[in-house]
């Protein structure tokens, strides 16, 4: 919801861990010119590739954006829409590198204590892209008077078909949680 994608754009998200193959597989049911995925793990882009994307790339290949640019249609330059999901700050600098003129990175990554280096001046400031927080516990300001979590949880079951994706094949490893564990929530 919070990046608003378009029909015919193109579509380029970074990480494939189960918040981003559930978003390839969303998108990837919509008519769009591309869509494109990055992660640094075989397994991932292959299960990218299967649930829709056009192409997967591995974004430590240094030449990582210069395929991106090569897989764009007519020549135009970056993206439209870019999700950042990887949870790597160094994504975030690549995401806004891919991105193009008047474009939108949506930043759904939980970096924690990490810091995001990230070049916010001659490109980005003349290419006028959006960076956009999302949060997946609350909804956007513009969104609370008519939607609430349990009717985006319902049309993204229902509407995107989340069934057929069948989102426990996506866990490919399981940890255990050990108390006292760095990042485990006490309630």
């Amino acid at each position: 919801m919070d990046g608003q994608p378009l029909s015919g754009n193109r579509w380029w998200i970074f990480g494939q861990g189960v918040v981003g193959l559930l978003t390839t597989a969303l998108l990837a049911r919509l008519p769009l010119a591309s869509l494109v995925t990055l992660d640094r793990y075989p397994l991932r882009r292959e299960t990218s590739l299967a649930l829709g994307a056009h192409a997967s790339l591995d974004p430590v290949e240094r030449q990582a954006l210069t395929q991106l640019h090569a897989l764009l249609q007519q020549g135009q330059q970056g993206a439209d829409l870019t999700y950042e999901l990887s949870g790597n700050p160094a994504a975030l600098e690549q995401a806004v590198a891919a991105t193009g003129f008047s474009g939108r990175v949506v930043i759904g990554s939980w970096y924690g204590q990490k810091r995001a280096d990230v070049d916010l001046g001659g490109r980005f400031h003349r290419s006028r892209m959006r960076l956009i927080s999302s949060q997946v516990s609350t909804l956007a300001p513009q969104w609370t008077g008519r939607w609430s979590k349990a009717r985006r949880l319902q049309v993204a079951w229902w509407i995107f078909l989340l069934e057929q994706v069948r989102p426990a094949h996506l866990i490919t490893h399981r940890f255990p949680l050990v108390a006292g564990s760095p990042g485990l929530c006490h309630a």
